[in-house]
């Protein structure tokens, strides 16, 4: 039998197991980092037990822990020394590869960014807040980032 606090934990995990990930493989743009990331933001989770005001609040504290154990994560001298392999073969639509590499052209910082302003739908104030960097820098980022990716797609033969 689960505990209710158990429950609670799982229900949460499922509703920002997607947001988590998301974030990881943006910075990271490898899935075994990410997953590690990912197990590491829930583990924090599961053994502070943190209280939130509000859902805002939550989703706010996930976010910042990602984003700071995938710093963390990309920042060990045994990361920066090693290159891993990509043995996996994915066969999607031409326009999400497209997009997804033109998207791994950019800085982890930038992609980070383009993530949680329009998927997630925060605004650049918010996103300031939660990277530690001034809203003026994430406004500019933003801008040069969707640029560059208009460029590269058009490079592709796209209409961006």
């Amino acid at each position: 039998m689960v505990s209710n606090s158990s429950a609670k934990e799982e229900e949460i995990i499922r509703k920002y197991s997607s947001t988590v990930y998301k974030i990881a493989y943006s910075i990271t743009s490898d899935r075994t980092d990410s997953n590690d990331i990912y197990q590491n933001v829930f583990l924090r989770y599961i053994r502070k037990k943190p209280h939130f005001n509000n859902e805002k609040h939550e989703k706010a504290w996930f976010i910042k822990v990602t984003l700071n154990c995938a710093k963390s994560f990309m920042t060990q001298a045994w990361n920066k020394r090693t290159e891993g392999l990509n043995d996996e073969i994915e066969y999607r639509d031409n326009e999400k590869i497209d997009l997804e590499f033109a998207l791994k052209q950019l800085t982890p910082d930038c992609r980070t960014i383009i993530y949680l302003y329009y998927y997630e739908g925060y605004s650049t104030k918010e996103i300031a807040h939660m990277m530690n960097m001034n809203n003026g820098a994430v406004r500019t980022a933003l801008s040069r980032s969707r640029n560059k990716l208009k460029s590269i797609l058009e490079k592709e033969g796209y209409n961006a």
